[in-house]
């Protein structure tokens, strides 16, 4: 077969607070997944990655088995490394089916098959599957996951992370992030209703005081939350990326920014 160069992708992120119910066990938001994948298709991204979140599939298993800790030995923690994985994988199902059904064709590949760490960061990562169904036109779905960590045993490794990841080795022109807010807030704006939206952030400055205002997720999350998230685009961004943090529960963002168009959010630059 001829050999098909592969276009940077876009790398869209999805959280797991916007395709699950992330305090309820198991829980997807297969509404939200049905339309998302439909504003996808809608968008016809000529070249994408999708990542998506763990949420109430992955956090409660991980939490329960603190995971994040490393191994500490014994059986049932194990069975919990088993069981996250297993959780993740349910979950990502979802997801390529629902993508399948609206004439994308999405491929759903399991993180911890392509993923070591080491004390709590991606020490390698095999992006050879990657580029091969990107070079064939497909979706790539990849997910946070529970992965074998070379000096803890095994960890958990954040979508957030792995987007990040992604992107700055693919040299994507844009990360992408959906969450279930606007974007950066001065404060949580669950909590404040005067808490004012920060529509663009240079990494290189300015970001310390905004992550001294950014507390982690409310709910149950092992990951870490909005802070992570800024923490770890940073990285992307500092490279010489361009990051966007959106509201993906909100009707045709997402289309929108695949065919990039404005929508209200946080623009992350360096």
């Amino acid at each position: 077969m001829k050999s098909l160069k592969v276009k940077p992708p876009v790398v869209l992120k999805l959280g797991g607070s916007v395709v699950t119910f992330k305090d309820r066990l198991e829980t997807p938001r297969l509404d939200v997944i049905r339309r998302v994948a439909l504003e996808i298709a809608e968008a016809k991204p000529e070249s994408l990655i999708l990542v998506h979140g763990g949420g109430g599939f992955g956090h409660p298993h991980a939490l329960t088995h603190r995971l994040m800790e490393g191994f500490k030995g014994g059986l049932s923690q194990l069975v919990g490394f088993s069981e996250t994985r297993l959780a993740m994988a349910r979950l990502n199902s979802l997801m390529v089916e629902a993508l399948n059904r609206v004439g994308i064709p999405a491929l759903g590949f399991q993180t911890s098959a392509l993923v070591t760490a080491r004390e709590g960061r991606i020490s390698s990562l095999n992006l050879k599957p990657l580029s091969g169904a990107l070079r064939l036109g497909g979706v790539p779905v990849i997910y946070g996951d529970a992965v074998i960590d070379e000096v803890q045993g095994f960890t958990i490794v954040s979508g957030d992370m792995l987007s990040s990841v992604l992107a700055r080795r693919f040299r994507s022109p844009l990360l992408a992030l959906g969450v279930d807010v606007d974007g950066i807030y001065t404060d949580d704006p669950k909590l404040n209703p005067e808490a004012k939206l920060i529509r663009r952030i240079k990494v290189g400055r300015g970001l310390k005081g905004v992550l001294e205002g950014v507390e982690g997720s409310r709910s149950l999350d092992v990951t870490g939350g909005m802070k992570h998230k800024l923490l770890e685009v940073k990285r992307y961004v500092a490279s010489g990326g361009k990051a966007l943090i959106f509201n993906a529960l909100k009707a045709g963002n997402v289309a929108r920014v695949l065919k990039g168009l404005e929508v209200e959010g946080t623009l992350l630059e360096n």
